[in-house]
């Protein structure tokens, strides 16, 4: 009777669960109807890049379908279409396709001008962003941040899950050292979502404004995820930016982007950026040879042989620290000590 008992429950849990549907994860972006009606008879400007996506079409898009008034769009690091170098600096355009203004905040300002600003009713926030602090996306975020509380401009987050967002690790920076690459005393990875990273950027009063002006007289709407939480395994639909073409890129870039800051190659201008490291003078079995390609125009080292290592995860294997063994030892090996660190993030 036991083991009858025991099946029998089995089987009951079994049938229980597979009448359990699995909840996805939905981005703010694809709850159309909890922002398309507060975007209705406004003209608005957007900050998207290649990554804004409902579904299978780009944000942009999807609003001129459903008659929202889009006048302009902003772009960021590695430009609207996400194929442009990292630290490239880019040139406004217009899109060919929708024929809608694009203003680079990656090129000669960071920020919009009030000129930019000028007849928009509506600031559209929606990138797909990877939870490390050198990523340049949670900068043009607080800067457009700043810029909509000083022109008295609404500002809408549509967020998105944060592939690092299910740990907390690195050390936090030294305000002296701010740059656009590191703005506020966060860790190197801070398991946040760029809606919650927006909410505490006005929490801790961190934008930087006139002095007239307060963090919290910004009209803030973040349209948050469903079904997500800081337990959830999230891999994006496409490629948050051209050097971070996988899931094991983007798990690694926590700790092979420290050596961007090195004489060492993070493979720019291969398969598997920041999945390797390596430089022409170093004597490893393994090897790498960075081409020219699209998001890596003139890789370090191109054409050059990079001796070096290969950094495996596991299947599924989703690290929850920062791994600074690969630093230190691309820095015993290395011969040329003084010269091993050649810049800082700015």
């Amino acid at each position: 009777w036991k083991v009858h008992h025991e099946k029998v429950y089995f089987f009951f849990i079994l049938v229980i669960y597979a009448k359990i549907p699995f909840a996805a994860i939905i981005p703010g972006a694809e709850q159309l109807d909890q922002y398309i009606p507060l975007l209705q008879n406004k003209r608005v400007a957007v900050f998207a890049n290649h990554s804004s996506l409902v579904g299978q079409r780009h944000l942009v898009d999807t609003l001129l379908t459903n008659n929202i008034d889009v006048v302009k769009i902003f772009s960021p690091e590695h430009g609207f279409r996400g194929t442009a170098d990292d630290g490239d600096h880019l040139s406004d355009f217009i899109d060919p396709k929708t024929h809608v203004p694009v203003v680079s905040l990656y090129g000669k300002k960071l920020a919009p001008s009030k000129a930019d600003l000028n007849n928009i009713d509506m600031l559209l926030y929606d990138i797909q962003d990877v939870g490390v602090r050198f990523y340049t996306y949670i900068s043009s975020l607080q800067k457009l941040m700043e810029a909509a509380v000083q022109q008295d401009i609404p500002l809408m987050v549509l967020d998105r899950p944060n592939p690092n967002g299910f740990y907390v690790d690195g050390p936090v920076l030294e305000t002296r050292y701010r740059s656009f690459t590191g703005m506020q005393p966060i860790p190197i990875v801070y398991g946040m979502t760029a809606g919650e990273y927006a909410l505490m950027l006005v929490g801790e009063q961190w934008l930087s404004l006139t002095p007239t002006t307060k963090a919290t007289n910004l009209k803030l709407t973040i349209i948050p995820n469903k079904n997500y939480t800081h337990d959830s395994v999230y891999t994006p639909p496409v490629n948050p930016s051209p050097n971070l073409p996988s899931m094991k890129s983007i798990y690694l870039y926590p700790s092979t982007g420290l050596m961007e800051g090195t004489a060492l190659s993070v493979g720019r201008g291969t398969d598997i950026p920041f999945q390797q490291v390596g430089h022409p003078s170093l004597n490893t079995d393994y090897f790498f040879i960075p081409r020219k390609r699209i998001g890596a125009t003139n890789p370090k080292y191109e054409n050059q042989r990079c001796y070096g290592w290969y950094f495996a995860l596991d299947k599924n294997e989703t690290p929850n620290k920062i791994n600074i063994s690969y630093l230190i030892t691309a820095y015993n090996a290395y011969g040329d000590k003084n010269n091993f660190f050649t810049k800082s993030f700015d």
